[in-house]
């Protein structure tokens, strides 16, 4: 199962890094985040999941963005830098993370 999640994420890895990424939250969402954030592969919080949501949210969107940009390891799992996806903007990242945690409240 590990193999075939960690295949599904490269690949849209690849798809994504080939092309422009959207302007809005929820497109970079769809396009990017949603590897990892729809089934919670390592570590990541669930979109709509207010409990694993709720401690992160309550630090502060300026802290969330900065580890959604520049990476970070928590105790539950690990964000790499950009999601992996370097051909991201930091302003899709912040748009990102706006729409999560808007859609996790």
């Amino acid at each position: 199962m590990k193999k075939t999640i960690v295949a599904a994420a490269v690949g849209a890895m690849a798809l994504v890094s080939t092309g422009a990424m959207a302007a809005t939250g929820e497109q970079v969402y769809n396009q990017a985040c949603q590897v990892c954030h729809k089934m919670g592969v390592a570590g990541a919080p669930k979109l709509g999941d207010k409990a694993a949501w709720g401690p992160r949210i309550a630090q502060g969107m300026a802290t969330l963005q900065d580890h959604a940009i520049k990476g970070f390891q928590g105790k539950t799992g690990v964000m790499p830098p950009k999601g992996g996806f370097m051909n991201l903007s930091d302003a899709d990242v912040k748009a990102a993370v706006e729409y999560m945690t808007n859609n996790s409240k």
